[in-house]
């Protein structure tokens, strides 16, 4: 199994550092092909338009290439993170570094934007900490945890 850790960059863990890797995570899950379903295929010949067929027709989108192999590792690592959290939060940073609104996920958690946005902060500095390999205390407020990592990174 790999080692969520070790496939960090060289450096401090920082909450946007975290957002950066989950956000590229979501690309990278964005860029695999689609899954289809085994032993189905098509034997028609592909057509062969000609110029006047395709006037005035848009055209095609560019797909954006595949994920490297290291992109698609450095994926998996991170979604890795996500069991770190609550079922709720890691479904909340998911849909958010997937490029969901915030009225969308609002409304699909029934919360309000600013506890939503705490939510995701915390979620984060969950992250952060548990990557640091330092213990997250139970006892602790999420607005104490925020502020103590807030803190800290300022810090440093």
């Amino acid at each position: 199994m790999v080692d969520v850790v070790r496939l960090a960059d060289d450096g401090e863990w920082t909450s946007a550092r975290v957002e950066a890797r989950l956000g590229e995570a979501a690309d990278v899950m964005r860029r695999l092909p689609p899954v289809r379903v085994q032993g189905y295929f098509n034997t028609w010949p592909a057509i062969a338009h000609e110029f006047s067929d395709r006037v005035g027709q848009e055209p095609t989108r560019m797909r954006r290439p595949p994920p490297s192999p290291d992109a698609i590792t450095r994926a998996e690592a991170t979604l890795l993170w996500l069991r770190w959290l609550e079922l709720d939060d890691a479904r909340l940073v998911w849909m958010r570094v997937d490029r969901a609104r915030w009225r969308a996920i609002c409304q699909q958690f029934g919360i309000a934007r600013s506890t939503a946005n705490r939510r995701y902060d915390y979620a984060l500095t969950v992250i952060v900490w548990r990557l640091e390999r330092r213990p997250v205390p139970k006892s602790w407020s999420q607005r104490f945890l925020s502020a103590r990592a807030r803190s800290l990174e300022d810090a440093s």
